[in-house]
């Protein structure tokens, strides 16, 4: 403190503030990455993926912890402000772990049974073609029949 803040603290009766000592961050060991070679690389990417998304989110939480200590200590919008837009960071971070789990579970989901519903065939060809083909009575769907009666109920 300078002399002037020594002064006018001493004329208003205000005690010296004693300075916190700065706790020293330790930093984390950093995860190690998991190689198994028996695993797809779907498998591998998901795992990295995952435990990077994990640690993100454990510093964001240190982080807001940090930043909530300043923002109450200082009661400065600002720091607040900040502390608000870590929680929204840290959030989305839980939103895209939620969706790597999701993306993971549609890659590994094999469809069981494919309707095929033929909705409109359509034949492509020349005349000749299919005249030859309905000669023949090749059918592909259906039933084959062959008429017996003409138009005026005659057989």
């Amino acid at each position: 403190m300078s002399k002037l803040e020594d002064n006018v603290n001493e004329i208003l009766g205000i005690e010296k503030k004693t300075e916190v000592a700065i706790k020293d961050f330790e930093q984390p060991a950093p995860v190690p990455r998991k190689v198994d070679e028996n695993k797809n690389d779907i498998d591998n990417d998901y795992v990295n993926s995952r435990d990077n998304y994990y640690n993100l989110i454990d510093k964001g939480n240190q982080a807001i912890e940090g930043i909530l200590d300043i923002a109450k200590e200082g009661q400065h919008p600002r720091a607040y402000e900040v502390a608000g837009q870590l929680i929204g960071q840290v959030a989305q971070t839980v939103d895209k772990l939620q969706d790597l789990q999701k993306k993971l579970k549609d890659l590994k989901e094999v469809p069981n049974k494919t309707s095929a519903n033929i909705k409109n065939a359509l034949f492509v060809g020349s005349t000749a073609e299919l005249q030859k083909m309905l000669k023949k009575d090749e059918v592909i769907e259906g039933e084959s029949t062959t008429a017996t009666e003409d138009n005026t109920g005659n057989k």
